[in-house]
């Protein structure tokens, strides 16, 4: 059966390699595409709230990208069976959804939120770092191929990736500093012209948030589906780890003046704690989180070239609220805490010492202590060493970083700052 939801122009490719015969639909090439690359791989190493490896249960991103998949896809599924505008031939394609949830996290460097803060810091000369244009860029150039050309992925997958719309030069006019977060490198704009199909923008739209609140219906579900397993599933990591106890919770909610009597958010939270059944809690809530979204029509500037911005989903109050309410928790009693600040910082300060030896070396060409070390592996030196211009030889140290697992980065920072670790024989990795 046809879907009429989407057009050529949704399917359309930069450099049209669909392989001639093949039995997938353009969507469910994206997926695979994804989940073949070493890229997506990693993200089982990253950490997500707790440094991976730390338990076998804690998430990690690969385990969160795959819970915001299976949510996204029950979202899709709702709202073909709730809403008026959508039918069996006019749907929104789940496999499409499953990509974008799935790459979300790609461009996340190691240690989490702390490493990308670092990352744009040190890069604030550079052209900053930011997750999300670190996915673009893996997905439009870095990943996939031999060549380092990127997926070629398709247009509804692309703009569905593309949570920020705005860029980095453009945020720091704006703002009068370099940005901390929500853009795109200013290198990737022909990218991103791209993918919203080269439209015109009236000037009072081209930068800031009213180019970002043009999203596509699939990357306002992964939108969701990502709050929803951050303000969930993140809570039952923190109750095991013991950040998240009754006596803690209470006081918090006496703190901000909130009820936790029983039928409450928060009254539910601890009842499921006090009998040991966090986890049929969370799996109820991402139901009632699912369910909490119906469909409006809208016209803007791009809703008549594509379905996909002709619709906007809408989420209930209510419900935003206990999302917000629980993100809340989590993040002051959590993540605010001295145990993952300790740890916060010691992966930033890994990130830091990588960072200050590889520009030198590789940024600003100089040597180090007298030599040129080579300090990269023979693929990545070779690449950089062959690009003349800084920004670039930047840029791609910082791909290099940014790609590292937490544990990668660690043995890498041992084996070049602590005398006592490493030999002759070790694997590089």
């Amino acid at each position: 059966m046809v879907n009429g939801f989407y057009q050529a122009f949704d399917f359309e490719r930069v450099g049209s390699s669909e392989s001639e015969g093949d039995f997938r639909s353009p969507f469910q090439v994206d997926r695979d595409r994804v989940l073949h690359t070493s890229s997506f791989r990693r993200l089982q190493s990253k950490t997500q709230v707790f440094w991976s490896g730390e338990y076998d249960f804690y998430r990690t991103r690969l385990t969160h990208s795959l819970e915001v998949a299976q949510i996204g896809k029950s979202i899709c599924r709702w709202l073909l069976h709730s809403s008026e505008y959508l039918r069996d031939d006019f749907k929104i394609d789940e496999d499409l959804v499953e990509a974008i949830c799935l790459s979300h996290d790609l461009g996340h460097p190691p240690f989490g939120h702390a490493g990308e803060r670092a990352l744009n810091h040190y890069m604030g000369e550079y052209g900053g770092f930011e997750g999300n244009a670190q996915t673009l860029r893996l997905l439009s150039q870095r990943i996939f191929s031999q060549s380092r050309r990127g997926m070629d992925p398709s247009r509804a997958f692309l703009d569905g990736v593309l949570k920020y719309k705005t860029l980095w030069s453009e945020l720091k006019t704006i703002n009068g500093c370099c940005p901390k977060n929500h853009f795109l490198y200013d290198s990737q704009f022909t990218e991103l012209n791209w993918a919203m199909g080269e439209i015109d923008f009236p000037p009072e739209l081209t930068p800031g948030d009213l180019r970002d609140g043009f999203k596509s219906i699939e990357c306002q579900i992964m939108d969701w589906a990502d709050d929803t397993a951050y303000s969930l599933n993140d809570l039952s990591d923190s109750v095991k780890a013991g950040f998240l106890t009754v006596e803690r919770i209470e006081q918090w909610a006496l703190s901000h003046g909130l009820d936790y009597s029983d039928h409450t958010p928060l009254g539910d939270l601890l009842g499921a704690i006090r009998g040991k059944r966090i986890e049929p809690f969370i799996g109820k809530k991402i139901g009632k989180f699912v369910r909490s979204v119906h469909l409006e029509k809208e016209v803007n500037l791009l809703s008549a070239t594509s379905h996909r911005y002709a619709f906007r989903l809408m989420i209930d109050e209510e419900v935003r609220e206990e999302s917000s309410l629980f993100k809340a928790l989590a993040y002051e009693l959590v993540f605010l805490s001295p145990q993952l600040k300790q740890l916060e910082y010691k992966g930033s300060h890994i990130l830091g010492r990588l960072w200050e030896l590889l520009e030198r070396r590789y940024v600003l060409q100089q040597s180090v202590d007298g030599q040129k070390f080579q300090l990269l592996p023979h693929e990545e030196a070779s690449e950089i060493d062959g690009t003349a211009d800084k920004g670039e030889r930047a840029r791609l140290v910082c791909d290099f970083l940014a790609g590292m697992t937490d544990g990668y980065a660690v043995r890498t920072y041992s084996r070049l700052f602590e005398p006592g670790y490493g030999s002759i024989g070790d694997l590089v990795g």
